[in-house]
């Protein structure tokens, strides 16, 4: 195969092809945000984008927000190594959605103005919930740009033909310091669109792969498939051939012990709970005027990512067929490079500079996600509620959220530098895991509990936050794992000659979702405080979306 010989070297395709079409990209995004920017002098305009988009357009966004990196490279070759089990991904991600959209869409739309905290803290008291909000905002948003930041430096190695350290880290200043323009220029406005620009691009490429893979065995599916198995049983590894017949039934990865079933379902719980969680997901329900338009932002998201991951069935399977299991393991980055390979495979050096390019485009349009929520975070609820007790003018807010942007940039491109050699899959889990235990138990009392008070969120946000990273730490993700005997690499994240180890669980969320609710439970029970007007109040805004329009600051 064409891609075999390509893996072998030091990337894959025409670099300088690859550079051109994320430098089009970067160049043709910011020539947008900039005339769309229109000053952002106020909270609603930076924050929000003054609440202007439709929910079509919402939801195309949310889409660019969600699908990251991780679900265009790492779905696909988690599909074309691991074959049923790596669709499990794909599910679980989907499935999330439906959480999103019948427990807190509407709801959170109705009831906040800019952050998650102002959902939180609506009925309780200000400081410490919004300071226990911001915290597990903060943390959430951190890891999971942690892992957008470091899968640009691991995809230098793969895309560009680059390994070398310095060069890595100076991918990764680039796209830091390129998602910090997008914010202090355009603030969520620009943002939104260039999401909006990344998902169409990203689907449409998908789609045409997908076309092209189905047409080589006319259409054909169970085609796909049976080549797909044939291609892994011809493997030079005996340990691949010999699961070459697991690969369309489930268990390949996650059937081996018990220990591993386990794994899948708090993984799966993570993932599930965990977007309905995630505050960069939860800032987007702002963005709309009407609840009537978050519903359609969520429905429209839920058609685009749930059709993208059945794409990536295709994808995945279509590079196990095509491509080939050992070319993949051969490759920069392993399972990362098999949707690369793959376009390789389909259309040459063109198509595979045009699936680099959207894989930059991809990571850089998230990290500007999260760099807005980082800032509204620090600036909102950190800044002007707790320090300032909500006397800071909009302008001063405003200047504060853009120094947050950033410092959080700043911290983002240090942090991508030292984590650009570890486990991103471990920095993703983690995000998911600390939303899922720290924020979604409290969004949900908070909307759907009378007698939930200040004790009860400060227990479930910290309790949740604490036991998700405790675990985690604790994990063999950290330390235990050993090194891989075909490649020689440690398979935690410290060396193999560390072990200290006692969860038994790559994921917390079997032990530290439960936990959470538990403790936002106990902690309201043993407390008296309850505000009874204010929970009618709240109850009220939720349902019918009375007040909202008075919220939004335009």
């Amino acid at each position: 195969m064409t891609a075999l010989a390509t893996a072998s070297g030091a990337g894959v395709g025409n670099p300088l092809l690859n550079i051109g079409i994320f430098a089009a990209f970067v160049l043709v995004t910011l020539g947008i945000v900039i005339k769309v920017a229109s000053g952002q002098k106020t909270a609603g305009q930076m924050y929000t984008g003054g609440a202007a988009f439709s929910g079509k357009q919402n939801g195309v966004a949310i889409a660019g927000d969600y699908l990251s990196a991780a679900s265009f490279l790492g779905i696909a070759g988690a599909i074309a190594l691991q074959g049923y089990d790596g669709f499990l991904y794909s599910i679980g991600f989907l499935v999330a959605w439906l959480v999103a959209l019948l427990l807190v869409a509407e709801l959170m739309r109705n009831t906040g103005r800019f952050t998650m905290a102002d959902v939180l803290s609506y009925r309780l008291k200000q400081r410490p919930v919004r300071m226990a909000a911001a915290t597990s905002a903060l943390s959430v948003s951190f890891f999971y740009l942690l892992a957008q930041m470091a899968g640009a430096g691991a995809l230098v190695s793969l895309l560009l033909g680059v390994t070398g350290a310095t060069a890595q880290n100076v991918v990764i200043a680039v796209v830091g310091a390129v998602m910090v323009a997008y914010v202090m220029i355009g603030g969520m406005k620009g943002t939104t669109w260039v999401q909006i620009i990344k998902a169409v691009i990203l689907i449409a490429a998908t789609a045409i792969m997908t076309i092209w893979v189905l047409a080589l065995f006319k259409f054909n599916l169970s085609g796909v498939f049976t080549e797909a198995v044939t291609m892994t049983k011809g493997s030079a590894d005996p340990k691949t051939a010999a699961a070459a017949d697991k690969l369309l039934t489930p268990g390949l990865k996650y059937g081996k012990t018990t220990t591993t079933k386990i794994d899948f379902i708090s993984l799966a719980m993570a993932l599930v709970l965990g977007t309905a969680g995630l505050p960069h997901v939860l800032q987007r329900f702002y963005t709309v005027p009407t609840s009537k338009a978050a519903r359609k932002s969520v429905e429209w998201a839920i058609w685009l990512i749930g059709g993208f991951y059945l794409l990536t069935l295709v994808i995945g399977f279509g590079a196990a067929a095509l491509v080939g299991p050992d070319a993949i393991a051969k490759a920069p980055g392993k399972a990362n490079a098999a949707a690369p390979l793959l376009a390789y495979e389909l259309g040459g050096s063109p198509l595979l500079g045009i699936v680099s390019g959207i894989a930059f485009a991809t990571i850089l349009a998230v990290v500007a996600g999260l760099t807005i929520t980082t800032s509204a975070t620090f600036a909102h609820d950190l800044y002007n509620q707790v320090f300032k007790h909500g006397k800071a003018t909009p302008e001063e807010e405003v200047k504060v959220a853009r120094w947050a942007a950033v410092g959080g940039g700043v911290i983002a491109i240090l942090g991508g530098m030292l984590a650009k050699d570890q486990n991103i899959a471990f920095l993703v889990a983690l995000a998911f895991a600390v939303a899922a235990s720290a924020n979604l138990p409290t969004i949900l009392y908070s909307l759907f509990w009378k007698r939930f008070n200040t004790r009860g969120a400060v227990w479930s946000i910290y309790g949740g936050l604490l036991s998700a990273v405790g675990l985690i730490f604790f994990s063999p993700v950290v330390s235990g794992k050993g090194v891989d005997p075909a490649t020689g690499k440690t398979l935690s994240m410290l060396p193999a000659s560390i072990d200290f180890h006692w969860f038994p669980l790559d994921n917390p969320g079997l032990v530290s979702i439960p936990l959470g609710f538990f403790l936002g439970w106990l902690g309201t029970v043993t407390s008296k405080e309850f505000n009874e007007d204010k929970y009618a109040e709240m109850e009220v805004r939720s349902l019918t979306g009375h007040g909202v329009a008075e919220a939004i600051d335009h």
